[in-house]
């Protein structure tokens, strides 16, 4: 259960609510979540390791197409044992069996980037909540976010080289290369090593690390401050902080990430 930023509440037969703040719940893959001026998205599949599939990133983008304003903070979280295992590599293959030349991977590798880039350039304060495995796509997801904590147990890895694929899914490799520097990024995309919570707090692929148990508890230590902010100085703050980091990235041609995917997937189950 996430610690309130309202205080006690009494419990239901799921999620704790307020009179003023009642659960919203979604159908689906995500577990929605209205809390005052936090709102909480939680990655809803278990059973898969919250693997992101379409109707992942579909009901993702429905979240965060029209923003709301009172929202302060956005946090970002997976249930069950692990934040995310990536992509669903079975949807993968799907596509590429109903159509060789890549279109589906096209059609999500555009919803990837347009769900990365709304979690990063969100007013909102965004926070990853990681427990677990975070690869591929899921360490993606938890990169676009302006803060991540991590539990001792988590781990990360970038498989897709292993899997014939380049590392091009939702803007990842120019967030990567901006936060950890070129030569690491390019170590650990070559290799495709797994490396844990320390190594990643190391990297500043985390701001901190915590026991499991004391995850939620660190996410309101960022969240009950910010909340706190004048709105507009919160906005300024945000914009600013993604204004100045774009042009040490270099080059973000992200918008090309669903094709390199798509061409270079179509390009490997025909060889």
């Amino acid at each position: 259960m996430k610690p309130s930023l309202t205080g006690p509440r009494p419990a239901t037969a799921h999620h704790p609510a307020t009179a003023h703040h009642a659960p919203r719940r979604r159908p689906g893959v995500l577990d929605v979540r209205r809390e005052g001026p936090l709102l909480h998205i939680g990655l809803n599949s278990p059973a898969t390791g919250n693997a992101v599939t379409e109707t992942m990133l579909d009901e993702l983008l429905t979240v965060l197409a029209v923003p709301d304003p009172d929202v302060r903070v956005l946090v970002l979280s997976g249930a069950g044992d692990d934040f995310c295992l990536g992509g669903d590599r079975g949807e993968f293959a799907d596509w590429l069996d109903e159509d060789p030349t890549g279109r589906g991977i096209r059609i999500a590798g555009d919803k990837a980037r347009r769900v990365c880039e709304a979690i990063s350039t969100s007013q909102a304060v965004t926070i990853a909540r990681v427990q677990g495995k975070a690869i591929g796509a899921g360490l993606a997801l938890a990169l676009a976010c302006d803060l991540r904590v991590g539990a001792e147990n988590a781990g990360f890895r970038l498989p897709e080289l292993a899997l014939g694929l380049p590392t091009a899914w939702g803007g990842l490799l120019p967030r990567l290369i901006h936060e950890v520097g070129a030569a690491r990024a390019r170590e650990l995309i070559l290799t495709g090593r797994a490396f844990d919570a320390a190594e990643a707090h190391a990297l500043s692929i985390l701001q901190r690390v915590v026991p499991e148990d004391r995850l939620d508890a660190a996410v309101m230590e960022w969240a009950k401050p910010v909340v706190r902010r004048p709105e507009a100085a919160l906005r300024v703050t945000k914009a600013l902080l993604n204004s100045y980091a774009a042009p040490t990235r270099l080059a973000d041609p992200t918008v090309l990430d669903a094709e390199l995917m798509a061409t270079v997937a179509a390009a490997t189950r025909r060889r």
